[in-house]
């Protein structure tokens, strides 16, 4: 079965995570098939921390993937339009001129 799931990168206490279509019996950080996005916990402000490629995302998930908890909580935060959200949010915090 195929899984869309995170895997994770980045440095000691710096985590970045990949989401990846992956088989579910590979190994976390295994091989997978497809990179379809990324989040980054850490990212500074200003910096887009959710990014997910929908229509991808909607293929999968068309051919029968799974999201793993983490990620469908994802999603459901920041929306299928990750990057649109994320951005949006960015801007939103960014103080008007006056």
């Amino acid at each position: 079965m195929v899984v869309i799931r995170l895997a994770r990168g980045g440095a000691k206490k710096r985590p970045f995570y990949n989401i990846v279509a992956a088989d579910s019996r590979r190994s976390r950080d295994g091989r997978f098939i497809e990179r379809v996005g990324f989040y980054n916990p850490k990212a500074a402000e200003g910096e887009v921390r959710f990014r997910i490629a929908a229509d991808r995302l909607g293929h999968w998930r068309g051919v029968g993937a799974q999201l793993s908890p983490t990620v469908e909580r994802l999603v459901r935060e920041f929306g299928t339009a990750g990057s649109a959200v994320a951005t949006a949010a960015a801007s939103a915090q960014v103080p008007a001129k006056a």
